[in-house]
């Protein structure tokens, strides 16, 4: 078969993707990355994945824009005469749809991984946003053969909105770690002690955050928690800007208050810095499902998380973390504060982390859900 992949990133399908698309590869598919062409064009193609490229401007809300985009991807896919189509985030998810009918691909596929900043906020240009969305997803729906969602809330809430039909709903909650690389075996003794003296010069608890350095990330209420609990513990930030956001945390911020920002780090040092940690945190405003917080998990560690949709699918609330109300930066110091201060409570919440990533959210199971949408299995 010949199987399109669509995103407006090529990292997006590459990060996240990638084991669906090697499993399809192995059994003789022609696989095709559709995507803005990006950093990661010449690692599709020594895995055998044809990469396509097409234009779309991430941030623009012009009408124009957006039908040259629709226009764009059709051009873009039409010569691939795919037999399906598989679409992931909020753009390609409708646009997608609207060229791959066009284009008569006979089977498509959406991916709802969240939706988006605009449902954090809620001011007039959130609401409008929200509302033009919410029409072109339900025109979209009508169109696809089924969407696959993240969490249980996103879903809800479309079905409850009249978005999309029943039928047409598939969950596959998240989309995976690899259990064997985020493991605490699979970390060298000595990179680990490297990374300890590191993060923890002065031989205290790591509380580590990896997240786009975004507020909705609840950037300003990790900081504020940190510069309580300054001297209990070092509190680490892992993870680049992102200029394009509205909602991208400043430099002179970053870089000021009792937080050690390290920007972003290669993908290769994220399993033993994550391992470095003693308590990983995450107080974002709305998730997916963290792929971080799955890999802390992975690795055995407790967590602390906002309770809000996507970080409640990772953290059961005193079984293997606490959950703590969004943008409250004094619940999140309160809620860390407790385990820094309980060490056996760390541990065993750790063990129940570990227990959970291997049993629901190992890239394993996770592919082999997704694999009958492909036609290797007859049940869907």
């Amino acid at each position: 078969m010949r199987i399109g992949f669509l995103s407006h990133l090529d990292a997006n399908l590459y990060l996240f993707r990638l084991p669906i698309m090697r499993r399809l590869v192995e059994r003789g598919d022609e696989v095709f990355a559709i995507a803005p062409r990006g950093p990661y064009w010449d690692a599709f193609v020594k895995e055998g994945i044809r990469p396509v490229d097409y234009a779309v401007d991430r941030g623009s809300l012009n009408p124009v824009k957006e039908l040259r985009a629709v226009d764009g991807i059709y051009r873009a896919i039409k010569p691939l005469r795919l037999d399906i189509l598989h679409t992931f985030t909020a753009k390609p998810n409708i646009y997608g749809t609207f060229a791959g009918r066009k284009a008569g691909i006979p089977v498509i596929y959406n991916l709802v991984e969240g939706l988006g900043s605009f449902y954090i906020d809620d001011n007039l240009k959130s609401r409008l946003v929200r509302g033009v969305q919410e029409s072109l997803y339900r025109m979209a729906f009508k169109r696809s053969d089924l969407c696959v969602f993240v969490n249980r809330d996103d879903p809800e809430y479309m079905l409850r909105r009249g978005l999309i039909t029943p039928e047409k709903v598939k969950i596959i909650r998240s989309v995976g770690v690899d259990t064997r690389l985020f493991s605490m075996d699979a970390v060298e003794t000595q990179r680990l002690a490297r990374w300890r003296e590191r993060l923890s010069p002065r031989g205290v608890p790591v509380v580590l955050m990896v997240a786009r350095a975004i507020w909705h990330k609840g950037i300003r209420e990790f900081y504020e928690a940190a510069q309580r609990l300054e001297q209990k513990a070092e509190f680490v930030l892992v993870g680049g800007t992102d200029t394009g956001n509205p909602s991208c945390a400043d430099a002179a911020f970053l870089h000021a208050g009792s937080v050690r920002w390290l920007g972003e780090l290669p993908a290769e040092e994220m399993a033993a810095i994550t391992a470095a940690c003693d308590l990983y945190v995450l107080p974002s405003y709305r998730e997916g499902v963290p792929r971080t917080l799955l890999e802390a998990a992975s690795m055995g560690k407790a967590l602390v998380a906002t309770d809000v949709v996507g970080c409640r699918e990772v953290v059961e609330h005193g079984v293997n973390g606490l959950l703590v109300p969004p943008r409250d930066a004094a619940a999140l110091a309160d809620a860390i504060d407790r385990l820094l201060g309980d060490r056996s409570l760390r541990e065993r919440m750790g063990e129940a982390s570990r227990k959970l990533a291997l049993e629901d959210f190992d890239i394993e199971g996770i592919v082999e859900q997704y694999l009958p949408l492909y036609g290797i299995s007859n049940v869907l």
